[in-house]
């Protein structure tokens, strides 16, 4: 189906330009609402031979770049799952989310790379990396993509591979839909069936968020790569919107994910039981497929910004520094979390890939919803809060820079990365059909 601008007050285009993501219009010229590879072909053909700009929708949390005024690419259709037991793969199409691999993987005792969210679109997480539940086991996502089906600039459907185009290959991964439209992936599952995982969750007007954050940093320093954690910090607002448990509180809490058994597990998360009286603990095992329980992140459509900063440490002073301004006080609601890297995220894969900053130790993350909010007063306060961890940054997270800020290329990728996707933007989209792409 194809909808254009004409009909932007009809039910059809309203649907497809609709995402996650409500902060941030979009206003295309024209629509495809693909259900196929062949679908895609035809609407690169057209953008191309038109002179216009693609971006591309799936069913994820983000936005595609410049598409005012020019071609959207919705792949929500094209959700098919095929897996391969045997050799522990998959192949997912453009608009699949991770619940629906999770669930076709389980009854095999296997499970994708998968991150937070259920919901999240598959295949843009993994382009843009994929940091997941599992990272400092198994590494990124993108780590274990073994094929890439895509829509190139001149309208050729593609099927990339390290023997068939090891380059471009190597710049898919990591630099998401900057090169063509990608319509399916073949990623590698794990053997893992069953977590020991939850959250301990700290009332922070009682336990003081400081000294939550330094035993998070000292116990991070101790735990194996089999165990993926991360710190978050949110003062709820008294709305009633919100559980009646979390509502007017400022709560502090620490996510685990751990492949070990329960009793190891509970050894392990002893510290943080002791650091003071919790708000609540939902620790336990559980099967991969409830993974999603850990965060319980909304799943309604939403608007927001965020923006991040990958650590090569966590200073403790700063962190706390960094909870202050973002706190009860804070001019900006801000959700901080903060992810313990290492591990397998700091290796580099067997088969090399775009994804960048492998030496950060922690990813700073910041997100705020900007309904009736002012977004020049969100990024102001960002660049006050970022600011304080300046001396240890490397870069940015091209998977957590949402709405406005995801058009900023500063620091999603260092120079030689950068330098490596240009010359392949060059070879491959010389027209810059793809307009989303980090400066590069």
């Amino acid at each position: 189906m194809v909808f254009t601008s004409r009909d932007q007050h009809r039910e059809g285009y309203e649907e497809e330009t609709a995402g996650f993501q409500t902060g941030f219009a979009q206003r295309p010229a024209v629509v495809f609402a693909a259900s196929s590879a062949d679908d895609v072909v035809a609407a690169v053909a057209y953008a191309a031979a038109a002179g216009l700009p693609v971006g591309v929708q799936a069913t994820g949390h983000g936005l595609p770049g410049a598409v005012e005024g020019g071609v959207l690419v919705s792949t929500r259709r094209m959700d098919g799952v095929r897996v391969d037991a045997g050799a522990r793969t998959a192949r997912i199409e453009a608009g699949v989310r991770w619940g629906a691999v999770m669930e076709a993987a389980a009854p095999h005792g296997l499970a994708p790379l998968s991150g937070s969210a259920p919901g999240v679109g598959a295949v843009s997480y993994t382009l843009g990396g994929g940091l997941g539940l599992l990272g400092r086991e198994f590494g990124y996502a993108a780590d274990h993509v073994r094929a890439v089906e895509l829509v190139t600039a001149d309208a050729r459907l593609r099927r990339v591979t390290t023997e068939s185009d090891p380059k471009l290959f190597w710049g898919l991964l990591g630099g998401g839909h900057t090169l063509g439209v990608v319509t399916a992936l073949e990623i590698g599952l794990v053997p893992v069936s069953r977590l020991y995982a939850g959250a301990l969750a700290f009332d922070g007007g009682v336990v003081d968020p400081a000294t939550v954050l330094r035993a998070y940093a000292q116990w991070t320093a101790t735990v194996p790569d089999t165990l993926t954690s991360s710190f978050a910090a949110v003062a709820f607002p008294d709305l009633p919107m919100f559980p009646e448990a979390v509502r007017g509180r400022y709560v502090v809490s620490v996510r685990v994910v751990f492949t070990g058994d329960a009793a190891e597990g509970e050894r392990l998360v002893a510290p943080l039981r002791a650091v003071g009286p919790v708000l609540s603990d939902s620790l336990r095992e559980m099967p991969y497929t409830e993974s999603g329980s850990v965060f319980s992140e909304p799943d309604v459509p939403h608007a927001y910004y965020g923006d991040s900063a990958v650590l090569r440490e966590l200073d403790v002073p700063a962190g706390a520094e960094l909870l202050a301004l973002t706190g009860p006080g804070a001019s900006v609601m801000c959700v901080v979390q903060i992810n313990h890297l290492g591990g397998a995220l700091a290796k580099e894969p067997d088969v090399p890939n775009a994804v960048p900053h492998r030496d950060g130790r922690y990813l700073v993350r910041l997100l705020s919803a900007v309904a009736g909010t002012d977004l020049a007063t969100v990024r102001a306060h960002y660049a006050r809060v970022l600011a304080v961890v300046e001396p240890w940054t490397t870069g940015r997270s091209v998977n957590f820079a949402f709405g406005g800020a995801a058009y900023g290329a500063e620091g999603l990728y260092g120079p030689d990365t950068r330098k490596r996707l240009a010359a392949l933007k060059g070879h491959y989209d010389p027209a810059n059909l793809f307009r989303r792409n980090y400066g590069v």
